[in-house]
C-alpha cells in the first residue's frame, strides 16, 4: 500500500490505549481548560485520525508563516496549509499542559490534552500575509478569509493527545472514518490502486460518471467517496442529506464492493488550490493512490480560475512531495449527441446546446417545487432525497 505522507507508518494522535485514554481524561479534569474554536477543534479531529500525518500537533508561528509562503515547514516538511490552534485567550503560558475543550458538543467535553510549547502573538500583517497566501485573496466576503480573520491573534503550538472525535463519530457512525480505518478497509478489500473523490455536495450524474471514468482509465480497484462532514457556508446541503443521497446512488448504480462511502471531520476552508493540495495529502494518508481534481475544486464564488486547483500541482508542488497522483478532470456533463456523460474537453465538436446544463440555483428551485431534474442530470432516486429536503425547508 502507498506510504503515508512524511513517514513510513501512519501516526494518528488519537490515544487508542483505553487505560491511558481514561487516565488522560481524568487528568484533563485537573488541568486548565481552553475552549477551542471550531477550526482548531476540526484540526484536532484530523490530527487524531491520522489525516494530518506526520504532524505531532499544532504548528508554531515560524512554521505557519513558512507553510503559508512556501508550503513547507522550517524543517522542510511539505505541508500546504498551516494547522493551527488560534485563540483570543491570553492566560495560557508556554510550558503548561492544558485540556482542549470541544466547542461543537454540548457541555464542551475534553477533546484533547496539549503540551503548550509556545504562546505567540500573530500581528495583523502576519495574519494578512498568511490569508493572502492560503486563499489568494483578502476579501472579507470570502468565507474562508472571514473565518481565518476571526480565529484570534494568540497562537498556541505543541503536541496533542486526542481523546475523542467530537460529534462526528456519534452523528455519523456509518460514515465517519479515520485515515487509520480507511487504510485498514482498503487492505481488507485487497485494493492497491484507489481513487479518491472529494465532495461537499450531493453527487449528480456528472459526478457519478466522473468516478467511473477515473476508475476505468486508471484501472483502479476501487473508489473512495470521501465527504466533508464539518461546517460549511450557509446554504450548503447538510451532511446527513448528502450522505443519504450518495449512498443511494452507490447502492443502485455501482457494482458491489467497488466503492467506499466515507466522511471526514473537518470544516471547509474554501481555499481552492491550497485546499486541493491538502486533500491530496490526507488522501495519501488514507491509502489512496489517486485523487480526482476537477473544475473549481474546493473553490467558492469567482476567486479562483477553473483549473487553478490542477495547475498548482504542476507549478508549485515539488515533484517528490507526494506519492499520490492527480487525476485531472474537466467539467463533465450529459451529451445529447452521444447520449452519455462526457468530459467537455473530449468533445470539441459540441456546442453549449449539445449538453444538459443546469445551474445550481435552477436545480434547487426545481427540487424545492418537487420537480425532478432531468434524468440526464440527476438520478431519480437521488433527486427524490434532495427534493424531500428542499421541500422541508419551505414547510
Amino acid at each position: 500500500m502507498i506510504k503515508p505522507h512524511g513517514s513510513d507508518e501512519l501516526n494518528p494522535l488519537f490515544v487508542y490505549d483505553n487505560e491511558l485514554r481514561h487516565a488522560l481524561l481524568a487528568e484533563a479534569e485537573t488541568l486548565p481548560s481552553l475552549l477551542l474554536n471550531s477550526a482548531a477543534a476540526a484540526n484536532a479531529v484530523m490530527l487524531g485520525g491520522g489525516y494530518f500525518n506526520p504532524l505531532s500537533g499544532y504548528m508554531n508561528l515560524a512554521d505557519a508563516l513558512s507553510v503559508a509562503e512556501k508550503m513547507h515547514t522550517v524543517d522542510s516538511l511539505f505541508f500546504p496549509v498551516p494547522i493551527l490552534n488560534r485563540t483570543s485567550e491570553t492566560g495560557v503560558a508556554a510550558g503548561s499542559r492544558i485540556a482542549l475543550r470541544d466547542p461543537n458538543v454540548e457541555g464542551h467535553p475534553v477533546l484533547a490534552v496539549m503540551d503548550v510549547e509556545a504562546v505567540e502573538s500573530i500581528s495583523d500583517a502576519q495574519n494578512a500575509f498568511m490569508a493572502e497566501k492560503i486563499f489568494r485573496t483578502l476579501d472579507p466576503e470570502h468565507p474562508g478569509v472571514a473565518t481565518f480573520n476571526s480565529l484570534g491573534d494568540t497562537l498556541l503550538s505543541g503536541p496533542i493527545q486526542v481523546l475523542n472525535f467530537s460529534y462526528f463519530q456519534t452523528d455519523f457512525p456509518d460514515t465517519f472514518r479515520t485515515a487509520v480505518e480507511i487504510r485498514n478497509e482498503i487492505a481488507e478489500h485487497g485494493w492497491e490502486k484507489v481513487v479518491a473523490f472529494q465532495t461537499r455536495n450531493p453527487m449528480h450524474r456528472a459526478h457519478e460518471e466522473l468516478c467511473r471514468m477515473a476508475m476505468e482509465q486508471l484501472d483502479a480497484d476501487g473508489i473512495l467517496i470521501h465527504m466533508l462532514l464539518g461546517k460549511l457556508k450557509p446554504g450548503d446541503i447538510p451532511a446527513d442529506v448528502r450522505d443519504a443521497s450518495i449512498r443511494k446512488m452507490v447502492e443502485v448504480y455501482f457494482p458491489p464492493n467497488t466503492v467506499m462511502v466515507t466522511g471526514y471531520g473537518f470544516d471547509m476552508l474554501y481555499a481552492g488550490p491550497r485546499e486541493a493540495v491538502l486533500h491530496a495529502v490526507f488522501r495519501q494518508n488514507c491509502g489512496c493512490t489517486h485523487l480526482i481534481v476537477g473544475r473549481d475544486h474546493a473553490g467558492v464564488g469567482d476567486y479562483y480560475g477553473g483549473f487553478d486547483a490542477q495547475t498548482i500541482f504542476d507549478e508549485e508542488v515539488p515533484a517528490d512531495a507526494l506519492e499520490l497522483e492527480i487525476f485531472k478532470a474537466d467539467h463533465t456533463a450529459y451529451s445529447k449527441k452521444l447520449n452519455k456523460v462526457v468530459m467537455m474537453r473530449d468533445v470539441p465538436d459540441h456546442t453549449k446546446d449539445d449538453f444538459v446544463l443546469l445551474s445550481g440555483t435552477a436545480v434547487r428551485e426545481m427540487l424545492g417545487k418537487g420537480i425532478a431534474p432531468p434524468p440526464e442530470f440527476s438520478r431519480p432516486e437521488v433527486a427524490k432525497i434532495l427534493s424531500d429536503y428542499y421541500q422541508s425547508l419551505d414547510s
